[in-house]
Parts: C-alpha cells; structure tokens; sequence
C-alpha cells in the first residue's frame, strides 16, 4: 500500500467531494459534516453515474442519476438497491489527506 497526498482537508467542502485519477480511474473525495473524509471509486454501482455529484449525508451519497444510496466507509448500496463500488482507504495527517494506492508491482527483469 503507498500512501499518496492528495490536497488538504479544507480544498473539499463539507457535504462534498473532489476527484482525483488514479490510472484510468477517476477516485471521488468526499467531506462529511463532521469532517471524516472517504474515497470511492467515482462510479455508482447501478448505472455508473458520478458519485462525486451526489448529495453527501449520513455517512452516505445518493447519486445525482436514479437516487441510489451508497455507503461511504463500505460502498455497498443502501435499502433494496445492491450492488458496491470500490472502496479506497483514506487517512489525515493534520489537516493532508493521504489516499491509500495499491502498489504496483515492478516487472521482473
């Protein structure tokens, strides 16, 4: 796991979300009221819709689309929906906020 700076608590507003790319993978951000930070994988589990457009509450989004809601510490939908996204671990050191990256292996020579 390598831990990567993304920005600091205050770039991400409460009840929001910033975006970052890892690879071809767009990592959504979000800021809850009680400033807790989580990251998912900026995809809804039901229709791919942008989760980082979504309504932050109750430890949870609900995607801009079709009103799906996810969880954001487990990214597993909420209620009858099912489905998950991917989940990234997210850490703050004072007021940075440090996403948690697999590794990538080197090739063997």
């Amino acid at each position: 796991m390598q831990w990567a700076a993304i920005g600091r608590l205050e770039d991400i507003p409460r009840r929001g979300a910033r975006c970052v790319k890892n690879g071809g993978m767009t990592i959504a951000v979000f800021r809850t009221a009680d400033d807790r930070v989580f990251a998912l994988e900026d995809k809804c589990p039901h229709r791919g819709g942008p989760l980082s457009q979504g309504i932050v509450h109750d430890g949870c989004v609900t995607c801009p689309l079709h009103n799906w809601v996810i969880s954001l510490e487990s990214g597993l939908a909420q209620g009858a929906d099912e489905g998950s996204t991917v989940t990234f671990p997210v850490r703050l050191e004072g007021d940075r906020i440090l996403l948690g990256i697999a590794a990538v292996a080197e090739e063997a020579a």
